[in-house]
């Protein structure tokens, strides 16, 4: 009896301490399932806001799928994970989209009458115009699917371009990868490349002057927020006339970022970008920084200046040019003839003196994106200054100068000039 009564216990015993495992176990997979649950909630709520870069470190717009109507053509990801993170995984077909519409491909084929309304050629494929169903219009890149260069600059547009928002970029606002094809969706600029104004045939239609100015500085703008204002900083690594695009009203944006990496990755790479507006230095060494873009840069001025072909030895007509130079005025022998000698002559050789600083051989003396969009605004305000000047004197019935005092602000002006000849601080682009 004795030996009965303490198997009992014994058994009794077991029991509970099985039961008490079996119980704490029980407690621990339910904090676990309920922690589970608690971070796939938290993730859904931050991807549904997630924040995108807009104009400088300090400010990002929220793109929330508050935002999205019904009828949005935004598609969910195949795991019911947001674009963003399902981008993570390995699979050829799927890009980290920061948020960006991933488009159909039957509705573009739509709106684009089966591909066949083309606009342009760009390096990796043909550009259409497309009209969507909500009547907005948007310009599709298709990249050729032959080439793993285009896959790549997909990627790396949809990558780069879901971030950086800027009214001198051109803003990519969706993209297609199905069916084996890989299409980007822009907002259409319908005056086309600042390249079809340049060389175009009519002199008629050719930029005026002023119109060159302002789509400078819009360019230089541009450039100043992706090496400035985007975090990590941008390099774009293709400035070009064929990569500047106007809007309705003239107003340049930079284009094209197939080619462009973050600062922050490995700057040696093979040489990529167009002839004639490659940095001699990254050719060289094969290593590219931010004043690559800036001699890209003063490249682009020269051909707006000149309305000359970088290609067409721009570089050599300007070096020969330089010959004859003195100081920073002279510059005039190489304006684009279809102005007709309508142009400032002051603010030619403005914007030519930092041209010719852009494309110095040594990229330590080329000034920053920064700098030069510090002198193109200075261009401007002076020339709003002296038409507001202009304006005011034609307002009067006469104006009358003493001969003496006229030969006094003669003397006053030349020996200013003399001292802006002997001292560094008037550099071009110092203000």
């Amino acid at each position: 009896m004795r030996e009965e009564s303490i198997g009992i216990v014994i058994g009794v015993s077991i029991g509970v301490v099985i039961g008490l495992v079996l119980a704490i176990f029980a407690f621990f997979c339910h904090r676990y399932h309920r922690k589970r649950s608690q971070i796939g909630n938290s993730s859904s709520r931050r991807a549904a806001t997630i924040p995108i870069r807009a104009h400088g470190a300090d400010s990002c717009t929220i793109l929330s799928d508050s935002t999205l109507g019904p009828e949005s053509p935004i598609k969910s990801g195949r795991y019911g994970l947001p674009f963003w993170l399902e981008g993570f995984k390995k699979s050829s077909n799927m890009v980290p989209a920061s948020g960006l519409p991933e488009y159909a491909y039957k509705d573009l084929q739509k709106a684009t009458h089966n591909f066949t309304t083309v606009i342009g050629q760009g390096a990796f494929g043909p550009v259409y115009k497309a009209q969507m169903s909500t009547g907005e219009i948007v310009a599709v890149k298709v990249l050729a699917t032959n080439s793993k260069q285009g896959e790549k600059e997909f990627h790396t547009e949809v990558m780069l371009l879901g971030r950086l928002h800027h009214r001198n970029l051109v803003n990519l606002v969706g993209y297609c990868a199905e069916k084996g094809q890989h299409m980007l969706v822009y907002v259409y600029m319908s005056n086309g490349s600042l390249a079809s104004h340049l060389y175009c045939s009519d002199v008629n239609e050719a930029l005026c002057w002023d119109l060159r100015v302002n789509i400078a500085l819009d360019v230089a703008k541009g450039l100043e927020y992706l090496h400035d204002g985007a975090v990590p900083p941008v390099i774009h690594r293709d400035i070009k006339s064929s990569n500047i695009l106007l809007d309705q009203s003239m107003r340049a944006r930079v284009a094209d970022f197939g080619l462009s990496r973050e600062e922050m990755v490995d700057k040696h790479a093979a040489i990529r970008g167009t002839f004639g507006y490659l940095d001699p230095e990254y050719i060289s060494s094969g290593t590219f920084t931010k004043k690559s873009d800036v001699y890209s840069f003063g490249v682009l001025l020269f051909e707006i200046i000149a309305g000359r072909n970088p290609q067409q030895g721009l570089m050599e007509y300007v070096e020969l040019a330089a010959m004859n130079i003195e100081g920073k005025v002279g510059w005039e022998e190489i304006v684009d003839s279809h102005l007709q000698g309508n142009f400032h002559v002051k603010e030619l050789n403005e914007v030519a003196a930092i041209a010719y600083k852009c494309i110095n051989r040594a990229p330590n003396k080329r000034p920053s994106m920064r700098d030069i969009v510090q002198v193109l605004t200075r261009i401007l305000k002076s020339r709003h200054h002296g038409n507001h000047h202009k304006n005011s004197l034609s307002a009067t019935d006469e104006v009358f100068i003493d001969p003496d005092q006229l030969e006094t602000m003669i003397s006053v002006t030349d020996h200013r000039r003399e001292e802006s000849k002997d001292n560094p601080a008037t550099e071009v682009y110092d203000e």
